[in-house]
């Protein structure tokens, strides 16, 4: 697990922990049901404070990307975890919304968002 936290980033340094760690779930960097470093050892890691890498464990596992084992540490999702399923969906279905409102003021028409987003599946 790689994370670079940017001290000139508009994000809080906990978003920018976050949003790295769900990508690297989502692509397969970490692999499901790979422990995760304890919270006291990311903190460290990182250079920054136990109570932000606590705040990042409870966002990720709030939202199904990690889970806890007690007595064990943090562990990646099984991908097949419904809450995960539903957050994905969630966020292409916000991402859909987007590409169509810009695409709509943009002056395309229906099948012209359709195609393109074909074009990109194909891509």
């Amino acid at each position: 697990m790689k994370i670079i936290i940017k001290n000139k980033s508009e994000l809080p340094i906990y978003e920018q922990i976050e949003q790295q760690m769900k990508a690297q779930i989502l692509d397969g960097t970490i692999t499901e049901d790979e422990q995760l470093p304890s919270i006291r050892q990311l903190a460290r890691d990182l250079k920054i404070s136990v109570i932000t890498t606590t705040r990042v464990y409870n966002d990720l596992a709030e939202e199904g990307f990690i889970i806890s084992v007690a007595g064990k540490g943090y562990f990646v999702a099984p991908r097949d975890n419904e809450l995960l399923r539903e957050r994905m969906l969630f966020e292409m279905e916000d991402g859909f919304e987007k590409a169509v409102s810009n695409g709509r003021n943009a002056g395309l028409t229906d099948e012209e968002i359709i195609s393109a987003l074909k074009a990109f599946m194909e891509g």
